[in-house]
Protein backbone atom coordinates (compact mmCIF):
# COMPACT_ATOMS: atom_id res chain seq x y z
CA UNK A 1 0.00 0.00 0.00
CA UNK A 2 1.15 3.42 -1.14
CA UNK A 3 -1.10 6.07 0.31
CA UNK A 4 -0.02 9.51 1.37
CA UNK A 5 -3.49 11.78 2.97
CA UNK A 6 -3.32 14.89 2.09
CA UNK A 7 -3.66 18.12 4.27
CA UNK A 8 -4.51 17.60 7.64
CA UNK A 9 -5.94 14.09 6.98
CA UNK A 10 -5.04 10.74 8.62
CA UNK A 11 -5.14 7.26 6.87
CA UNK A 12 -6.26 4.64 9.96
CA UNK A 13 -6.37 1.09 10.13
CA UNK A 14 -9.74 0.59 12.15
CA UNK A 15 -9.42 -1.60 15.86
CA UNK A 16 -12.78 -3.37 15.83
CA UNK A 17 -14.07 -4.83 18.86
CA UNK A 18 -14.63 -8.96 17.94
CA UNK A 19 -17.29 -9.41 21.14
CA UNK A 20 -20.18 -7.65 22.32
CA UNK A 21 -20.78 -6.98 26.02
CA UNK A 22 -21.72 -10.42 26.79
CA UNK A 23 -19.45 -12.69 25.00
CA UNK A 24 -21.67 -12.65 21.31
CA UNK A 25 -19.90 -12.63 18.22
CA UNK A 26 -21.76 -9.98 16.07
CA UNK A 27 -22.17 -10.41 12.50
CA UNK A 28 -20.12 -7.27 10.42
CA UNK A 29 -23.64 -6.00 9.84
CA UNK A 30 -24.72 -5.76 13.18
CA UNK A 31 -21.42 -3.92 14.83
CA UNK A 32 -21.33 -0.38 14.94
CA UNK A 33 -18.75 1.76 13.39
CA UNK A 34 -15.39 1.61 14.92
CA UNK A 35 -14.45 4.73 17.08
CA UNK A 36 -10.44 3.92 17.61
CA UNK A 37 -7.82 3.20 15.27
CA UNK A 38 -3.99 3.08 14.89
CA UNK A 39 -2.52 5.53 12.62
CA UNK A 40 -0.92 4.59 9.43
CA UNK A 41 -0.02 7.32 7.64
CA UNK A 42 -0.48 11.18 8.30
CA UNK A 43 -0.21 14.18 5.72
CA UNK A 44 1.97 17.01 5.84
CA UNK A 45 -0.46 19.47 7.60
CA UNK A 46 -2.79 22.05 6.64
CA UNK A 47 -1.37 25.69 5.18
CA UNK A 48 -2.63 28.41 7.21
CA UNK A 49 -4.02 32.14 5.94
CA UNK A 50 -0.15 33.39 6.67
CA UNK A 51 1.15 30.56 4.02
CA UNK A 52 2.89 28.70 6.69
CA UNK A 53 2.38 25.13 7.48
CA UNK A 54 0.73 23.95 10.52
CA UNK A 55 2.39 20.58 11.56
CA UNK A 56 0.37 17.85 12.22
CA UNK A 57 0.32 16.25 16.17
CA UNK A 58 -0.17 12.85 15.72
CA UNK A 59 2.37 10.42 14.06
CA UNK A 60 2.12 7.20 12.47
CA UNK A 61 1.38 4.48 15.19
CA UNK A 62 -0.16 6.44 17.54
CA UNK A 63 -3.87 5.02 18.56
CA UNK A 64 -7.04 7.42 18.63
CA UNK A 65 -10.20 7.96 19.47
CA UNK A 66 -12.28 9.45 16.79
CA UNK A 67 -16.09 10.39 16.36
CA UNK A 68 -18.25 7.45 15.31
CA UNK A 69 -19.26 8.51 11.57
CA UNK A 70 -16.21 11.26 11.29
CA UNK A 71 -14.09 9.03 9.00
CA UNK A 72 -14.41 8.48 5.30
CA UNK A 73 -14.03 4.39 4.39
CA UNK A 74 -11.74 3.07 1.78
CA UNK A 75 -10.63 -0.36 0.86
CA UNK A 76 -7.30 -0.88 -0.55
CA UNK A 77 -6.14 -4.54 -1.21
CA UNK A 78 -8.75 -6.09 1.20
CA UNK A 79 -7.74 -3.82 4.17
CA UNK A 80 -10.31 -1.42 5.41
CA UNK A 81 -8.55 1.71 6.24
CA UNK A 82 -10.54 4.99 7.53
CA UNK A 83 -9.42 8.37 6.15
CA UNK A 84 -10.43 11.11 8.64
CA UNK A 85 -9.26 15.14 9.69
CA UNK A 86 -7.20 15.28 12.53
CA UNK A 87 -9.57 17.70 13.98
CA UNK A 88 -12.23 14.92 14.20
CA UNK A 89 -9.92 13.26 16.34
CA UNK A 90 -11.05 13.82 20.16
CA UNK A 91 -7.77 11.68 21.91
CA UNK A 92 -4.84 9.97 22.03
CA UNK A 93 -5.29 6.21 23.24
CA UNK A 94 -1.88 5.77 25.88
Amino acid sequence: MNLKPLTDHLLVKPIKKETAKGGLVLPATGQEKPETGEVVAVGPGRILDNGTRLEMTLKVGDKIMFKKYAPDEIKVEDQEYLIISESEVLAIIN
